[in-house]
């Protein structure tokens, strides 16, 4: 699988990932933090875009639209994700997370109007979370470098390179959709972003604008929840990132 021009392939991303994480990373390493610097511009720079855009934009898309609208969004856009899901869970040969995430797709995309309403919710076909980052752990893969992303926020090298060739790879509803779809999706993908930033907008406030140090706390946070969510063992340990 390539790029339309066929010159970036997913074989070349996996060696460069291979390459780095192999490197970058010693065996039970948390602190794995040589962009350190550079990671705390880049949050600096997710702050402001916070503090001054996603933040008041979706105190006001909650107080405007109405609920039904914000979840019919978050919705359609949830359910347009999920043939990516299915390929990820095929390739993790999880083919009991794959067959239900592609039941919840056609329940949803037919009886819930192209996913505008969600009764696979209703009959117990709940969604089983994937991405390309989980599969490359699944192969094998180290997480790598810890690193902060413009706009997305924090990662590390595998899944950040997971995340783009989800995005850019992996996702069948963007090689068939077809405009005006594509862009119903990317409207409702925002809505979906605003939603969920309103939701948990307590939480995310006190670690970005409470916490003594907002990138050790942020850091800390994800590298713990993304590990128990892969349940990586072998680098699950607590540091306390206000230690020497």
């Amino acid at each position: 699988m390539v790029f339309k021009n066929g010159q970036i392939s997913i074989f070349t991303l996996l060696g460069v990932v291979m390459l780095v994480t192999a490197c970058s990373q010693a065996p039970n390493a948390f602190n794995n933090d040589p962009l350190e610097l550079v990671n705390r511009k880049t949050h600096e720079l997710n702050k402001f875009i916070d503090s001054n855009f996603i933040s008041p934009i979706s105190v006001g898309y909650s107080a405007l639209a109405p609920d039904p609208l914000e979840n019919s969004l978050s919705n359609f856009s949830g359910n347009l994700s999920l043939p990516g899901k299915v390929v990820n869970n095929v390739l993790q040969l999880d083919l009991k997370a794959a067959g239900k995430n592609l039941s919840r797709f056609i329940v949803n995309s037919s009886f819930g109007l192209l996913g505008i309403f969600d009764p696979a919710n209703r009959i117990g076909l709940y969604e089983n979370s994937s991405d390309f980052g989980q599969t490359l752990h699944r192969w094998g893969f180290n997480e790598g470098a810890y690193i902060e992303l413009p706009l997305f926020g924090a990662s590390n090298f595998r899944d950040g390179v997971g995340r783009f060739v989800d995005m850019a790879l992996l996702d069948p509803s963007s090689y068939i959709l077809k405009e005006p779809v594509t862009t119903y999706r990317s409207v409702a993908g925002v809505g979906a972003l605003l939603q969920a930033r309103q939701i948990y907008s307590d939480q995310i406030d006190a670690v970005l604008y409470e916490s003594a140090d907002s990138y050790a706390q942020n850091k800390l946070i994800y590298l713990q929840r993304r590990r128990f969510q892969l349940k990586d063992e072998a680098n699950e340990v607590y540091i306390d990132p206000y230690s020497e």
